[in-house]
């Protein structure tokens, strides 16, 4: 480090520092056309840096790209033991009746009961339209409790411009509406929170279910090293839609294209995309996962502080050749209050590089810091009076 600046800020107490600059004159790389495109969205989720935006906050209907929620929704039941993957659920006589064959199926016989695994690798395989409305009805009760389930998920991840109004993503009168940036979000939660779900379900070649062999559409698993999904999305109201991403070196992009009016344009510009964020950028490491990132005052805690540590690996994100400086800063309403719990999201780390826009990576406590009794009050007390 070349140095600390401490400042305060307003609602929040800022700290911030240097990392030393790179040799090389940056190197610059055309990043791909896209004029028919309206949507177009590139981000380093290792350093969350966007490292391309056109029209990123602009609400479009994803289609069923829509479907990525109820996976995650499934994943986080998962988590928490309240749902299983060997549990069998049988589609309602009205469902069967409405999604039999409507769309993008997996096929599921009138009456059959299924496993939540087969439903999981329907849905993120072969965008199952009634695999989604099944694992819903099963899981949920029924499909609007299951969508107030996917709603409440885009609140907590800030998807502060999403609202899902069924769980496969059918047309239903702009109720369902999304954003790139949004997207963004719930890809970085579905890979994050649940690595192996992730890698379990998602990026399959494809799908065999009651004897019939599908395909998966997405472009560049397969075909881009390093791919691994995400959901590809298309009707006729909302054009041609996808959600990818890869990862190289210890670098994950998520991309996301939308409004294409051509599918071949979306898979040829999702490709080309991701392999310029590859080409055109590489990563600094800053600090290796679990290492500790910085300190935060805490107040009416057993402790003064609490220190802080992001939920990967940390990298910053420059131009190939950049030989700027990389700033640091860690934000946090501050000080902190006791109780605070190990693994609680408390503060963020800025990360501040050449001309790319700025990002922040969640930062979590390291450990628990219980509410102070009265004699480590009067000591907290008596200390910061030292200090």
């Amino acid at each position: 480090m070349i140095g600390k600046l401490f400042s305060l800020t307003v609602g929040a107490v800022a700290m911030a520092w240097s990392v030393a600059a790179g040799s090389l004159a940056a190197i610059s790389i055309a990043a791909p056309d896209s004029p028919d495109v309206p949507i177009v969205y590139l981000q380093d989720l290792s350093s969350g840096q966007v490292l391309f935006a056109k029209e990123a906050d602009r609400r479009f209907m994803p289609a069923s790209i829509t479907k990525v929620m109820t996976l995650y929704v499934a994943f986080e039941m998962i988590a928490a033991g309240e749902l299983s993957t060997g549990q069998r659920f049988t589609l309602s006589d009205a469902a069967f009746e409405e999604w039999h064959r409507k769309g993008s199926t997996m096929f599921i016989p009138d009456g059959e009961s299924v496993a939540v695994d087969n439903l999981l690798r329907g849905i993120a395989a072969v965008s199952a339209n009634d695999g989604a409305v099944l694992l819903a009805e099963g899981a949920a009760g029924s499909v609007p409790a299951w969508v107030a389930k996917m709603n409440e998920a885009a609140r907590r991840l800030g998807m502060r411009d999403t609202h899902f109004g069924t769980p496969n993503g059918w047309m239903d009168e702009g109720r369902t509406f999304t954003t790139a940036a949004d997207l963004a979000r719930l890809a970085r939660a579905l890979v994050t929170r649940h690595p192996k779900l992730y890698a379990q379900y998602v990026g399959l070649p494809g799908y065999r279910f009651n004897g019939i062999a599908q395909d998966n559409r997405d472009p560049i698993t397969g075909r881009v090293e390093g791919a691994d999904g995400i959901k590809t999305g298309f009707t006729n109201q909302s054009g041609s839609g996808f959600l990818g991403s890869a990862v190289r070196d210890g670098r994950r992009l998520v991309m996301v294209v939308a409004g294409a009016e051509r599918t071949r344009e979306r898979n040829r510009l999702a490709r080309d995309l991701i392999e310029w964020g590859f080409l055109a950028y590489r990563a600094r490491p800053l600090f290796d996962a679990g290492a500790p990132i910085a300190a935060a005052m805490v107040q009416d805690g057993e402790r003064t502080e609490v220190s802080l540590r992001a939920d990967g690996p940390v990298n910053a994100t420059v131009p190939q050749g950049h030989r700027g400086a990389v700033k640091l800063t860690v934000h946090y309403e501050g000080p902190l209050r006791a109780p605070i719990a190990e693994g609680e999201k408390v503060a963020e780390l800025e990360i501040a590089a050449g001309d790319l826009p700025r990002s922040r990576v969640p930062l979590y406590a390291t450990h628990d810091v219980a509410r102070a009794d009265g004699w480590q009050r009067l000591r907290n007390g008596l200390l910061g009076i030292i200090r």
